[in-house]
């Protein structure tokens, strides 16, 4: 395994961290871990050399952090560095801060967090921990030791990210970052903003919900083996992140031993500006051919926003285009249905023609959205 600094108390975590947001699970209920399998394949992880375990409060509806607690039992705590997330959406008020935290820290069984992430920060979740004295929870967690490093999770426009990483002497902070999702939120102008500011970077999301290595359509893979029979297209996600500087772990949502292994081999062949100049060039050929599967050439300007029905134009138009793109129409259908509300939805379009006036790609966005309700939802 390889490790790098995270953090101002220059913690040496290894590349590899092992998100526990994907745990095995019992006849596919989500909320119904395989304890028994988790947790030995969480150890199995740290005796190869994980040393960062990442986990928050809703995920497995709930039971990550107990699962997490238990498998670092019999002195498994001590040989890593944990990460939790306050659930920011949860809080009304500054004494919730303190609750949650208190709550997470009975659930895992351990009497302090050694990075902890002010969760999935947006605009609007911002400005609730902000009004509900968020620096004032953190000092004060910080000096009663239950934390010992403090970052955020982001998950918004780069602008946002710039305003949140000036706004306080943070410890780290994490992005999603893979490949094809390169202008993507803070993206790596984000990585860069950061850097600059020497702050450490955590990766999330590194496959793209597991879409950059399930179901990879047969062209590319013989694309990738072409180049290297022996890595896989997740070895191909992770090692274009491992050659930048300033990431200082990638989080993998592993639940196989096959995964973690694989995960662990190419952790140990990874570091920076280690990939050759075919390599990356083979990871453009590649991004080139996913994106030539786009469907509707929406370039997520907005000018067609709001809609005055309340459809998630844009939201719309990507779903529909990295069902095509991926070739993983379950993923992204599940998506569609559970993250976007009912009013957001293609079907509450009733063809008002508004959008269409105002897009400056000049797409036939009714019909378009007329093809969304009719692939998703059923």
């Amino acid at each position: 395994m390889k490790y790098r600094k995270l953090g101002t108390n220059n913690d040496m975590v290894s590349v590899l961290g092992y998100g526990c947001m994907r745990l095995p699970v019992i006849d596919g209920n989500i909320g119904n871990i395989d304890e028994k399998l988790a947790i030995e394949q969480i150890r199995y992880g740290i005796d190869k050399g994980i040393n960062y375990i990442d986990t928050a409060y809703p995920y497995h509806m709930g039971h990550s952090e107990t699962v997490v607690g238990k498998a670092l039992k019999n002195g498994y705590r001590e040989k890593v560095f944990l990460a939790d997330k306050l659930p920011t959406w949860l809080i009304k008020s500054n004494e919730d801060m303190y609750n949650y935290l208190d709550k997470q820290l009975e659930k895992l069984d351990t009497e302090y967090i050694d990075f902890y992430l002010i969760h999935t920060l947006d605009k609007m979740k911002w400005k609730r921990v902000l009004k509900n004295n968020l620096f004032e929870f953190i000092e004060n967690s910080k000096a009663k030791g239950k934390i010992k490093q403090i970052g955020f999770s982001f998950h918004d426009d780069y602008e946002l990210f710039e305003e949140i990483v000036d706004a306080y002497d943070w410890d780290f902070c994490q992005i999603q970052l893979n490949y094809m999702d390169e202008d993507y939120q803070a993206g790596l102008k984000g990585l860069a903003y950061a850097k600059n500011k020497d702050l450490d970077v955590i990766v999330m999301e590194p496959l793209k919900g597991g879409t950059l290595a399930n179901n990879v359509p047969k062209d590319i893979d013989d694309i990738w083996k072409s180049v290297n029979s022996k890595r896989s297209a997740a070895g191909w996600a992770l090692q274009y992140l491992w050659n930048y500087d300033g990431i200082s772990t990638v989080l993998s949502g592993m639940n196989s031993y096959e995964q973690i292994d694989d995960n662990i081999k190419e952790a140990c062949k990874s570091g920076i500006d280690s990939l050759s100049k075919k390599e990356r060039e083979t990871i453009e050929k590649v991004k080139e051919i996913y994106k030539s599967r786009i469907l509707v050439n929406c370039t997520g300007c907005k000018y067609c926003m709001p809609c005055p029905h309340g459809v998630d134009i844009p939201g719309c138009f990507s779903s529909y285009n990295n069902a095509n793109i991926y070739n993983n129409f379950d993923y992204y259908n599940n998506h569609y249905l559970i993250f976007m509300s009912d009013s957001e939805k293609a079907g509450r379009c009733i063809k008002c023609g508004v959008c269409e006036e105002l897009c400056p790609q000049h797409l036939p966005i009714m019909d378009l959205l007329e093809k969304v309700r009719n692939k998703f939802g059923k």
